[in-house]
């Protein structure tokens, strides 16, 4: 998990639209982004190189067209960003998160039940 690159708020836009359709040319990514951001074309550009510098999408080209796909998956980001904030705001300590969010959060009777379903999984 250590070479999974650190992806900004504004570059895990970009991602999430390669995760969610790849190869994609930058005028794809562009489209899919209009309608989220107020983000010029230009901006979409140059979050696309810094994830090529960053190692978390690549490309291939096709004629004149830069196809482009995401070199890490979702999921390894994930995994990623959530150990990254619970050693940044939980010193890497999940009891007091859980807690935290426990004490806070609002559950549905179904969320109780799954959540009681995983930690039995987990004591097993």
């Amino acid at each position: 998990m250590n070479n999974i690159p650190q992806i900004s708020d504004a570059e895990w836009e970009v991602m999430k639209v390669l995760w969610s359709k790849s190869p994609s040319s930058a005028n794809e990514v562009i489209e899919a982004l209009e309608d989220q951001t107020d983000w010029k074309p230009k901006t979409i550009r140059t979050l696309l190189n810094r994830l090529v510098q960053k190692q978390a999408i690549s490309y291939s080209q096709e004629g004149k067209v830069y196809a482009y796909f995401p070199l890490v998956s979702e999921d390894e980001c994930v995994r990623s960003e959530t150990a990254s904030f619970l050693k940044r705001i939980y010193g890497g300590a999940f009891k007091p998160l859980l807690v935290n969010f426990l004490k806070e959060e609002k559950l549905s009777p179904e969320e109780i039940k799954e959540l009681k379903n995983i930690l039995d999984d987990k004591s097993k």
